[in-house]
């Protein structure tokens, strides 16, 4: 990937993530993804979008090494990618800072510094002064903070979100939203996001990558060229989701696919 400077002088940076001919099935199946090539930028905030069923979790299950291709490559160049689900998964018998701790520990980071690396993470989460909390005391946002600390404990600079905020009242989503696009600027994270939202996508993204009903295929993309912050409510971002909205339903209607 190619970048220009302000001096003049091209600097050239390879990409955070890199998918090939990308091609999934499943035993005898049809194809869940088909020829998929992508290349998100070190530090882009990248949504995905597409109808229910088009692979776009299939996808970032590829990128996070959790499964492979039938054909194509995928390749992270910087290591592994964390991922981050729709559910927070937490232990309920665990503290927040314990479930934050595990993945330190899975690390082979010592006691004393995963206390204190999973206080700081809880810290950067608005969660100062809820280590100590259980799972059952935390609200859906809180736990949802909790997820994203241990997600970042994973010391990945590519962060995989599969509809983290589906689930989560239109307050509580407008906040983590704004939460995230600083997390992801003060940490220098590349993100990959998935969701079923245009709005939330054109809100948050960098890019919009636009899947078709499956066999998902790259159909459409959309640079967003407004600047953040961004409110969900504006009329730049009402203007762009109504334009992506359009494209998803003629992609929906050409396939039949459900959204």
């Amino acid at each position: 990937m190619t970048v220009l400077e302000d001096q003049g002088t091209v600097t050239t940076t390879a990409p955070a993530v890199t998918l090939r001919g990308v091609t999934k099935r499943f035993g005898q199946g049809p194809n869940i993804l088909d020829d998929v090539s992508l290349d998100v930028a070190e530090g882009e905030f990248l949504c995905l979008l597409g109808a229910s069923g088009c692979g776009k979790s299939t996808l970032l299950s590829l990128v996070a090494g959790l499964d492979r291709p039938t054909t194509g490559t995928v390749e992270v160049p910087g290591g592994r990618a964390a991922l981050m689900f729709q559910e927070p998964a937490l232990f309920p018998w665990l503290t927040a800072s314990q479930n934050v701790e595990l993945a330190l520990r899975l690390r082979g980071v010592g006691k004393k510094e995963r206390r204190e690396r999973a206080q700081e993470l809880l810290t950067l989460v608005r969660l100062k002064d809820a280590g100590g909390k259980r799972v059952h005391e935390l609200s859906g946002g809180m736990r949802q903070r909790v997820a994203m600390a241990r997600a970042l404990a994973q010391d990945s600079h590519v962060l995989l979100m599969d509809e983290p905020f589906a689930a989560l009242d239109a307050i509580t989503r407008d906040v983590l939203h704004d939460e995230l696009v600083h997390l992801r600027q003060s940490q220098k994270l590349t993100v990959l996001f998935v969701t079923h939202n245009v709005r939330e996508a054109v809100r948050l993204g960098d890019r919009v990558v636009l899947l078709s009903s499956r066999p998902g295929r790259v159909v459409k993309e959309y640079e967003v060229k407004i600047g953040q912050p961004r409110r969900i409510e504006s009329p730049e971002v009402a203007q762009l989701s109504m334009t992506v909205t359009d494209e998803l339903r003629a992609e929906i209607r050409r396939h039949g696919g459900q959204s």
